[in-house]
């Protein structure tokens, strides 16, 4: 459930909802809008402890939500969160456009895309270090010298890094170079290590896994909003189906549906959700014009000498015509991500 504060609530008041919940052996997460103040309660409740809260001072109304992500869902706060990376709002009133390589081969490498996806209108850098791959004879990243390489590219252009981290036991090297932690689609299941993105103070983006339903994904975001972290970003990369044309399905309807079941922003990775560097760009601006938050694409100045997902990545001459039709939908998306928000249940003639 939920309890929805008065307007002008004095902190006392919020204080005593607390105390209330803390007698009834209940966890509880203060989300403080503009104008109210809500109280998600976490753990089991039943209809009489409603009543109670009801009674107490300041109090306007006590929800009771139906979903299993509590924290996560719509119903447990009023308005959308925006993550904030720096200067940079990911949810907030443009969509924000994170670009790199797939993985970090090389200084020269990286420090060319980092200056070319900047000044094609790029954010923040994506890059690679430590890369899960289906053959263990794969290239699996430079490793720490990869995070060395992200961290004085982000110095040299002042955009934030995105990278992903594997493990448990990478978390903290990873989070002394990175400003954004990605948790890749392999592990949008392993509950170790989204307890662990609960405990750090830095942003978490989570990738939809490979089957994954929408409940599956928001209860994966739970997880992580349980363990105290607030800051998630959910990124839809596309789904395993039958067709086998494209690396993955991309899924575009989740963007309208997340964004009216969660209250988080979404992302959009077209690069993994197509496999293919021709439909990159349509899918970006078509991602863009159903509301995405942001994108996650792959860029690289040679594919053809990729060692990782070539056949995906843009070159920078791409990627900045990309860029160009994403700027020209960009406020048709942002209507749309709107009318989702607010639009209710229930259809009108």
């Amino acid at each position: 459930m939920i309890v929805i504060m008065q307007t002008g609530a004095a902190d006392s008041q919020v204080s005593a909802v607390q105390e209330h919940l803390a007698s009834l052996n209940l966890n509880w997460i203060v989300n403080r809008g503009v104008e109210r103040t809500v109280v998600a309660v976490i753990g089991a409740t039943h209809p009489d402890q409603r009543d109670g809260l009801l009674r107490l001072d300041g109090v306007l109304d006590v929800v009771p939500i139906s979903r299993p992500y509590k924290m996560a869902s719509r119903e447990g706060k009023l308005g959308s969160t925006v993550v904030k990376v720096g200067d940079i709002e990911i949810g907030g009133q443009e969509p924000v456009v994170m670009a790199g390589p797939c993985m970090v081969e090389s200084e020269d490498q990286l420090l060319t895309t980092a200056r070319a996806v900047k000044e094609a209108g790029a954010s923040i850098l994506r890059g690679g270090a430590f890369k899960p791959r289906s053959s263990p004879y794969s290239f699996r990243g430079m490793g720490v010298d990869g995070l060395k390489l992200l961290k004085a590219a982000s110095q040299e252009t002042g955009m934030p890094v995105i990278t992903e981290v594997m493990g448990v036991r990478d978390v903290d090297t990873v989070c002394e170079h990175a400003d954004i932690l990605q948790v890749g689609t392999r592990n949008a299941q392993n509950f170790l290590l989204l307890d662990e993105m609960g405990k750090v103070n830095k942003p978490v983006v989570l990738k939809r896994g490979f089957s994954g339903t929408y409940e599956d994904w928001l209860l994966a975001a739970e997880y992580i909003m349980a363990g105290g972290n607030q800051d998630v970003i959910l990124c839809e990369r596309g789904i395993r189906t039958f067709e086998t044309y494209t690396r993955n399905t991309l899924d575009v309807a989740a963007v309208s549906a997340i964004h009216h079941l969660s209250h988080l922003p979404v992302i959009v990775d077209p690069s993994h959700g197509t496999g293919r560097w021709r439909l990159v760009a349509p899918m970006a601006i078509a991602s863009v014009a159903a509301g995405a938050d942001g994108l996650l694409v792959e860029v690289h100045p040679d594919p053809d000498k990729a060692l990782s997902d070539g056949a995906q990545s843009l070159t920078p001459a791409n990627f900045s015509r990309m860029m160009e039709g994403v700027r020209a939908v960009t406020a048709v998306g942002r209507e749309n991500k709107k009318s989702v928000i607010n639009g209710g249940d229930e259809q009108s003639d």
